[in-house]
């Protein structure tokens, strides 16, 4: 009981911090999940946030795979009911005093102080993925090919997961073709 009290506490202030979008709590996620409490470790951490990357739905379904893993079944409704539901009672109560205080100054000074606070909450969220998940120069080469070509233009995500998995599996292979020893 006191796994699934742990699980439940830890992704309800996820969640309440979960300001902009899950990425910005993925640094906090890893650092409670892998570093606290060491429910997995940061590999297992990376490629659950990889596979929620691929899988259709919200990217943050990844949260109910951790909950598994801990308590099975029982575990992800947990940590799911933890996640999610918070947010969705809280953005209702702020939806509706949102629309309540429509045209107050004090709605617009909210919500531009918010901004850069999100903004900055994804790209710490950016960088703690990065750090996980780029180890070696093939992986570097990958990610910023991939960012170059999100720049340049709009590409279905999962063509470009699927391309960077199989150019990390193909490199060692061509590397050795081009340049053997």
């Amino acid at each position: 009981m006191p796994k699934l009290f742990n699980l439940a506490w830890v992704f309800m202030l996820l969640a309440v911090l979960a300001v902009g979008g899950g990425t910005a709590v993925l640094p906090e996620m890893e650092h409670l999940t892998v570093d606290k409490y060491q429910w997995i470790t940061s590999g297992q951490f990376r490629d659950v946030y990889s596979l929620g990357q691929v899988a259709p739905g919200p990217n943050m379904l990844m949260v109910l795979l951790i909950g598994h893993r801990m308590a099975g079944a029982v575990g992800a409704l947990v940590v799911g009911l933890a996640f999610f539901l918070p947010d969705c009672i809280l953005t209702l109560l702020a939806n509706r005093l949102w629309v309540h205080f429509k045209g107050s100054p004090w709605r617009a000074a909210v919500q531009h102080g918010m901004a850069p606070v999100a903004i900055g909450l994804m790209l710490s969220g950016t960088y703690a993925i990065a750090r996980l998940s780029i180890f070696n120069l093939t992986s570097l080469l990958i990610a910023a090919s991939i960012f170059a070509l999100l720049l340049w233009r709009h590409i279905n995500p999962a063509l470009l997961v699927l391309a960077g998995g199989l150019t990390y599996l193909l490199a060692p292979h061509l590397l050795q073709h081009l340049f053997p020893h």
